[in-house]
């Protein structure tokens, strides 16, 4: 077969682009069927009834059709739905890895945004405030515990740029008659209270203001304490501890130190070093009354500790009161028994005292003292004071009031001692 080759042919003219003879009729039957399709729309919406019978009918006539053309369309509509779901995914990883390429270019674009709608951000934040009102409270104090320093820093920032600001917002402030009355009589309390104790020479009153952060940490450690569903029982074992430790100690104090002396005894023998008494008397008691108790789950050092505090503070407490009594107990025995020679002891402290020109003092008195001073060298006395001492006074001198009367009918008559002097 002969092809004629690219270089003998000649060239040849472009055929030109002849109008199709089909466009017109594609034309038409394009606007027919917008036509009909229009006329479709209208003549349903004026048969929207007839229509829906239709639809109802031709469904119960076809049942298994109609579920069949529902279950393509809700997978149809499935499938778009994940479609665009990963498109926007897509859409939304190719943004990520931009900023990540691109912070400059993100942090400038931001701004950017920030600076052109000033007033739409704050629209934004006005009503997620307003929504939102308690929540956003709630996670600025937090901030401001969490860094109260430099949120008094902030603060104080603050109130140096806006002097102005805060000048109109006190001022406002005091614009309320009743505002304003009210401070100036607390300013006037305060001007009172300071002069009053300055005149009687009293320190200025101290107070610690407490800061709202340190109000909302009591707030929080208070609720945390009372809303606590095992306060009930921890409270009642802490009680249960306190007591059985106190009543221990009231019965058995004297053995327990003595149990204490040697086991120091024992320690010193071993060459081991010296531990105080008291801590090894309360550490054994505890031992003891803890073994005893049922429930001590919940219980904390802090709460032993509390509650040795308050077994030595009624231990010592009740010593005293015995030794107290003990004193006046000692007291009227010997004014009972040795009546006669305080009398005389005490006639001649009064003659010593006409001699040095003193005024005489009471007979009993003068009893009471001898017979304390005789009771103080004999007992034990390490937990009473001086103000212990004067009330055993009073307190036997009442006891031996009727001995008194009779010592005061013989304090005049003369006597066989020597004056002293």
């Amino acid at each position: 077969m002969n092809v004629p080759s690219a270089d003998n042919t000649a060239p040849r003219k472009a055929l030109a682009v002849q109008p199709s003879a089909d466009l017109p009729a594609e034309a038409g039957r394009e606007s027919r069927a917008d036509r009909e399709a229009e006329s479709r729309r209208q003549w349903v919406a004026a048969n929207r009834d007839r229509v829906r019978e239709l639809n109802r009918r031709w469904r119960a006539e076809h049942l298994e059709r109609s579920r069949q053309q529902n279950r393509d369309s809700m997978r149809r509509a499935a499938e778009r739905r994940r479609h665009e779901e990963e498109a926007r995914a897509r859409g939304r990883e190719r943004a990520k890895r931009w900023r990540e390429e691109h912070p400059d270019r993100k942090r400038e674009y931001q701004q950017r945004w920030v600076e052109e709608n000033r007033d739409k951000i704050r629209e934004y934040y006005n009503r997620y405030y307003a929504k939102h009102r308690d929540e956003v409270n709630a996670r600025g104090a937090a901030r401001r515990d969490a860094d109260p320093e430099r949120a008094k820093q902030i603060t104080k920032q603050w109130a140096d740029r806006n002097k102005e600001r805060r000048a109109d917002l006190q001022r406002n402030r005091r614009r309320d008659p009743e505002i304003y009355q009210s401070e100036l009589e607390a300013n006037a309390a305060a001007r009172r209270l300071k002069r009053t104790l300055a005149r009687a020479g009293l320190p200025p009153r101290s107070l610690h203001p407490a800061t709202a952060a340190e109000r909302r940490a009591n707030e929080r450690d208070a609720d945390s304490y009372f809303n606590d569903a095992s306060l009930p029982e921890h409270l009642r074992q802490f009680t249960v501890l306190a007591e059985s430790l106190t009543d221990h100690m009231l019965k058995n104090g004297t053995r327990m130190r003595e149990f204490a002396e040697a086991y120091l005894a024992t320690r010193a023998r071993m060459g081991l070093p010296s531990v105080a008494v008291e801590d090894i008397v309360y550490a054994r008691a505890v031992e003891i009354v803890t073994e005893r108790m049922r429930r001590i789950d919940l219980l904390t050092g802090r709460d032993v500790v509390a509650a040795v505090r308050s077994t030595q503070a009624e231990v010592r407490r009740a010593e005293r009161q015995w030794q107290f009594e003990q004193l006046v107990k000692t007291v009227v025995t010997h004014v009972n028994r040795k009546s006669a020679r305080y009398a005389v002891d005490a006639e001649m402290e009064n003659q010593a005292r006409a001699h040095r020109g003193k005024p005489r003092a009471p007979v009993e008195s003068l009893v009471v003292q001898l017979a304390i001073q005789e009771a103080l060298e004999r007992l034990q006395t390490n937990t009473l004071v001086v103000e212990d001492v004067r009330n055993a006074a009073r307190v036997a001198k009442l006891q031996l009031a009727m001995r008194f009367r009779g010592l005061g009918d013989n304090a005049g008559k003369p006597t066989n001692q020597r004056s002293i002097g």
